[in-house]
């Protein structure tokens, strides 16, 4: 499912970006609460359109990092907030979309956030060390369906996007190839740079610089269309496997019951200033593309995303405690 802004509406939004907050709920700080620790790619990305936005909030704006258990405490947090419109939660997929798939029970509802934008999506590929030889994706598949057992696959821990994006590969391709979880995206890459690991489903942006420096191999984007990150390396779909599409996405929610005024005013301000040039090229440095959708469309995207992932979760079983 893809959603573009055409460029005219997003220079209007852009135009009228700092008057249209207003429906906050005056004299009080607006918080942008990021799930995840400081200093990645979740983090930079709100920073970027915080600044940007600043303007429009007499009272000021935030980003506050509430780490822990996968986004779940920064969701719990948010879910807890009042529904004031100064309060919103900025986060990859887990927990707006997965997470309610993997863990027994969570302290808040995500089919109840009010869906306000997608800031970005970041595609995942296929990275592979310079240990295993093949040069493509379909050498990649013989190669493992001729060791069906032996190849094994990093991710950044149980449940992560990197695991659920394996999975469901497995699952498309037929393949079996052996879980090593890791503690992080860092750890993982250094592995597969090592030859320890021989694949990982990694999000462009970490990946792309070891492709780059021709210390791992990526053999393919998965993603609708190629990257500007490695406009060389095909995608899937070129490559025959059209259903293996895995993005990570940084999505704004607000919390259960938040009126539409706020809602609308805060995603015309970021879809605003996600069309200013500096702030795209901030967003392609890190591997985003800047999306700026809708919260119509936003609220779409995210349902289908859940869809999908509870069906690659279901089939290959993956549960957290």
């Amino acid at each position: 499912m893809t959603f573009r802004i055409t460029r005219r509406k997003a220079m209007l939004l852009a135009a009228g970006a700092v008057a249209l907050p207003a429906a906050a709920a005056p004299g009080k700080t607006v918080r942008l609460i990021v799930p995840f620790p400081a200093g990645g790619t979740a983090d930079i990305l709100p920073r970027v359109v915080a600044e940007k936005i600043a303007g429009a909030f007499p009272a000021g704006i935030v980003v506050e990092n509430r780490a822990g258990a996968g986004g779940n405490i920064g969701g719990a947090e948010v879910a807890r907030s009042e529904p004031d419109g100064t309060t919103f939660l900025v986060s990859p997929p887990g927990p707006i979309a997965i997470n309610q798939h993997l863990y027994k029970s969570l302290p808040f509802d995500p089919t109840k956030w009010v869906p306000v934008t997608v800031l970005a999506t970041v595609p995942n590929v296929l990275g592979v060390s310079n240990k295993v030889p093949a040069r493509n994706l379909q050498e990649f598949i013989a190669y493992v369906k001729a060791h069906p057992g032996k190849v094994t696959f990093a991710s950044q821990g149980n449940g992560s996007t990197s695991h659920l994006t394996a999975a469901q590969f497995m699952q498309l391709t037929g393949t079996e190839m052996v879980h090593v979880p890791y503690k992080g995206t860092a750890p993982a890459l250094v592995d597969l740079v090592a030859g320890n690991v021989d694949v990982f489903f990694d999000n462009i942006s970490s990946s792309a610089r070891f492709h780059n420096g021709g210390k791992i191999k990526v053999l393919a984007v998965a993603d609708q269309q190629r990257s500007q990150a490695l406009p060389q390396v095909p995608t899937f779909a070129e490559q025959g496997l059209p259903a293996m599409v895995a993005v990570t996405f940084f999505a704004m929610v607000a919390p259960p019951g938040t009126p539409v005024e706020p809602v609308t005013a805060m995603y015309k301000a970021v879809a605003g200033v996600l069309a200013l040039p500096d702030v795209r090229q901030k967003f392609l440095d890190q591997g985003a593309t800047p999306c700026g959708w809708t919260p119509e469309e936003t609220g779409k995207f995210i349902h289908a995303e859940s869809e999908k992932w509870a069906k690659v979760i279901q089939t290959a079983n993956v549960k957290l405690d």
